[in-house]
């Protein structure tokens, strides 16, 4: 039995982003985002503002940011789309970061209407 809130999708950014990384620090960000598909962890997955939301993994001592924003049109589904990534070395996390995933989550709709 499928006990999942939402599915994942990650566009290409996303995608290159965790490509980039090493092995251990890929599984762990998988990890921590499947995990979050069945849980309300706050830690893992949280809003950060307006419709962008962020799955959070500390590993090794950084950061690892995954924008997202959620897909509700399709009755049947509900969807996770992640945007890009960032490592921080600290916790906070840059507006500028937030608008790129605003942006992106705009072109998204606008291309889906198409």
């Amino acid at each position: 039995m499928d006990d999942y809130k939402f599915k994942v999708v990650f566009l290409e950014e996303a995608n290159q982003f965790l490509g980039k990384l090493d092995k251990k620090s890929r599984d762990k960000i998988i990890y921590n985002i499947w995990k979050s598909r069945s849980t309300n962890d706050k830690v893992l997955f949280k809003k950060l503002q307006g419709e962008i939301w962020e799955f959070r993994t500390l590993f090794n001592k950084k950061y690892f940011r995954l924008f997202a924003f959620w897909d509700k049109d399709d009755k049947t589904e509900t969807v996770v789309i992640g945007t890009h990534g960032l490592i921080k070395k600290t916790d906070k996390i840059s507006k500028n970061e937030i608008i790129k995933a605003d942006r992106i989550r705009e072109d998204y709709f606008k291309n889906k209407k198409k």
